[in-house]
């Protein structure tokens, strides 16, 4: 493997990143408005999230790529591969935090919201000052569990919209090269270094949470 392999390997790395990086910003954001719905005692507001979550977990990731890349070209518009597979990972993404938070949210006592209303706090001052410190403790260790899964999902986006991260750019140099064992073996240990460092994250949260 010469320098220039090696870097366009790196430059896919950096690639998978950039996705996941964005994927969890935007599906963050995306999945805490979700898991406020499904928190509503509103009906057709918790109605709203739960279909929300219902469908987009309904539809495979893959499936999704494709809706997001050739979907907008029904109107005219062309995305990026980043910007196709970015909005296909943040509706996936949004769906799994959506849920995850909500649990998390419920899972703080009803008394807390009780002593807080005692107290003089609105809804709102309720929901932010005091129930969603607690319920973003309990939210760690899963939500950087599945971080790890997003990460590891980005490599279907070199499948359908062809976006330039780490599984793409092996495939590429493995195709000119015909070295397979060491490209996606190199592309497994670059995965393996995003993802340890989270999972070992994850454990000892979920381990601090225990005690």
């Amino acid at each position: 493997m010469n320098t220039h392999q090696l870097l366009f390997l790196l430059d896919g790395f950096k690639g998978t990143i950039i996705l996941s990086l964005l994927a969890f910003l935007f599906g963050g954001l995306l999945g805490f408005i979700v898991s406020l719905l499904k928190i509503s005692k509103n009906r057709y507001v918790h109605f709203s999230g739960s279909i929300y979550v219902a469908v987009l977990q309904g539809i495979p990731l893959l499936v999704l790529m494709g809706i997001s890349f050739y979907g907008p070209s029904l109107f005219g518009l062309t995305l990026s591969p980043l910007l196709a597979a970015t909005v296909a990972l943040t509706f996936y993404a949004s769906s799994y935090f959506g849920e995850i938070w909500q649990g998390c949210i419920k899972a703080v006592p009803r008394q807390q919201w009780e002593a807080s209303e005692c107290l003089g706090f609105n809804k709102t001052q309720r929901l932010f000052l005091i129930v969603l410190p607690q319920a973003f403790k309990l939210a760690l260790p899963p939500t950087v569990g599945f971080m790890v899964q997003l990460v590891k999902n980005t490599s279907i986006a070199s499948l359908v919209v062809g976006y330039a991260e780490l599984a793409y750019n092996s495939k590429i140099l493995n195709n000119s090269t015909f070295q397979p064992f060491l490209y996606f073996g190199l592309a497994a240990c670059l995965y393996f270094v995003i993802c340890f460092p989270l999972s070992v994250l994850s454990k000892k949260m979920e381990d601090k949470l225990k005690k």
